[in-house]
């Protein structure tokens, strides 16, 4: 709907005037051929009804409509119109395009949004203040919020939910293939494959690291530590089949025979800087997967791969592994 002509000052150009509904234009749009102006609004509305230009009756559809040019744009701009509050006391008068943007701000505007200062801080519309009840409109809110509350723990419940039936239906399927792979040797390849690519996209998970101080290296870390690392194994979505071959591995008497004692780790510490090694998250650990040291002699590696974990005496040390950024 347009702008009533009563609130202007001075004369208005009849072709500033929509023909629909007699007010000034509210953002135009005009027909493409006779080029007949008319407020969005009432042009949209017509259409709907009547698919023809209300002056002239050529056929158009609101597809066919388009803005109106510039120089009607600019005239619109600059006739001078009262303030929409001018019945609860605002005697501003300004141009149609500063409008918007005085209302906002005008200190009549019923609806303008204030602060209560009767204790609650709540902001509210100005016409509503009068009728203002600190006490119910915090417990409205209160409810609210607890309807909220509710709903997100109920999302979250039924999110569980589907997760763990996901898991439920994942280690089915793991069941299923690791019988099959039994009884069939076609299907033992298949279920191989799985797993290796298993391990391969967690891999590509985590962050690369490189290991600056080999001698912090703990070969044969105590049962507590490997359990802190088995954790944090698992929280960060490390394959459940190879978990426990993992840990077995964080310990020399499972490394590789390059490994397996000190004095051919002695021999081999040149051979070190070979290894992709990846950061276990949370612990001042790293994963070397054969997956990533195809490059690896059999000697240095072993299938699925090794943990290796860095200490200064019993506690952690800090500044022995650095996260490679490629």
């Amino acid at each position: 709907m347009g702008f009533d002509l009563n609130r202007f000052q001075g004369e208005v150009d009849e072709e500033l005037v929509c023909p629909i509904c007699s007010g000034v234009l509210e953002d135009p749009l005009q027909a493409p051929e006779c080029e007949h102006a008319f407020c969005q609004v009432c042009i949209h509305e017509w259409v709907s009804r009547q698919p023809t230009c209300p002056v002239d009756r050529q056929p158009i559809t609101s597809a066919q409509l388009r803005p109106v040019p510039r120089i009607l744009k600019n005239l619109l701009s600059r006739l001078c119109i009262t303030c929409d509050n001018i019945s609860f006391g605002c005697t501003s008068v300004m141009k149609l395009d500063a409008l918007a943007s005085h209302l906002e701000d005008c200190p009549h505007n019923p609806k303008r949004p204030i602060r209560c200062e009767q204790g609650c801080g709540l902001v509210i519309p100005k016409d509503e203040i009068k009728d203002h009840n600190c006490v119910r409109e915090l417990r409205s809110l209160i409810h609210t919020q607890q309807q909220k509350l509710g709903d997100f723990q109920q999302g979250m419940a039924e999110l569980r939910f589907q997760i763990s039936e996901q898991k439920r239906e994942l280690q089915l399927l793991k069941d299923f293939m690791r019988a099959m792979r039994i009884s069939n040797p076609a299907m033992r390849a298949i279920a191989d494959r799985m797993e290796r690519d298993e391990v391969i996209r967690w891999s590509n998970t985590l962050t690369r690291a490189r290991v600056t101080r080999w001698g912090g290296m703990i070969s044969t870390p105590e049962v507590a530590l490997r359990t802190l690392v088995k954790r944090a194994l698992s929280e960060c979505n490390c394959p459940p089949h190879i978990v426990d071959d993992l840990i077995e591995r964080a310990h020399e008497s499972r490394w590789p025979p390059g490994l397996s004692s000190l004095e051919t780790r002695q021999a081999n510490r040149r051979q070190y800087e070979n290894f992709v090694c990846k950061r276990i998250p949370g612990r001042q650990a790293v994963v070397v997967l054969q997956c990533d040291n195809t490059h690896m002699s059999e000697d240095m590696m072993v299938e699925p791969g090794l943990v290796m974990i860095f200490a200064h005496g019993s506690n952690f040390s800090r500044g022995v592994l650095e996260d490679v950024v490629d």
